[in-house]
């Protein structure tokens, strides 16, 4: 089935001050790129929870405590031979030890 996937939505929660730098660095592997446009994003605000466990270095928050914070949802849509080299950025520039991100098919084409 993935072989007719043609474009994925990369969702990513990243704290709000690192936004517009992975922003940029997934244009430059050409994520969020929609037809004529370039630097295709939406932006939402959430509110992050989560405990570290004992192994955990958290970027926020301390081990064994629950953790509420302001982050940001970024989605992104990405045709699939630039995923892989998304994936590598998100993790380059995400300051959290685990990044939290899901990449969804989109399903559009078959619709056209």
């Amino acid at each position: 089935m993935l072989k007719n996937i043609k474009e994925v939505k990369i969702e990513v929660y990243i704290p709000e001050e690192d936004v517009v730098k992975l922003r940029e660095a997934l244009n430059e592997v050409n994520a969020g790129k929609i037809g004529n446009y370039d630097n295709c994003i939406a932006v939402t605000k959430v509110k992050g929870h989560f405990r570290p466990l004992e192994e955990a270095s958290p970027y926020s928050g301390k081990v064994g405590e629950v953790y509420e914070g302001d982050e940001a949802k970024i989605e992104i849509r990405c045709k699939m031979e630039y995923v892989e080299d998304a994936i590598k950025v998100i993790r380059e520039i995400h300051p959290y030890e685990e990044p939290v991100y899901n990449i969804i098919p989109i399903l559009n084409h078959f619709f056209e």
